[in-house]
């Protein structure tokens, strides 16, 4: 019998998106800030909106492996 404290792998799965949308939407209020302030570290925007995108495409790939392909 399953035991009720285990998640399932698409529950974990889900879980780490979410961890991963929160990632993304503090990345954009933190790039958001920086580039308001008149002497934005331009490396640092950068760098930021680099990471963003990567937590962006880490996002999608999890988003495709819990949507099944559908052939039409």
């Amino acid at each position: 019998m399953d035991n009720p404290e285990e998640m399932s792998h698409e529950e974990v799965i889900r879980v780490k998106l979410q961890v991963l949308r929160e990632e993304h939407r503090d990345l954009n209020d933190a790039i958001d800030a920086l580039a308001e302030r008149a002497t934005a570290d331009q490396l640092a925007l950068k760098r930021l909106k680099k990471q963003k995108l990567a937590l962006k495409d880490r996002i999608q790939a999890i988003e495709n492996e819990l949507t099944p392909d559908i052939i039409a």
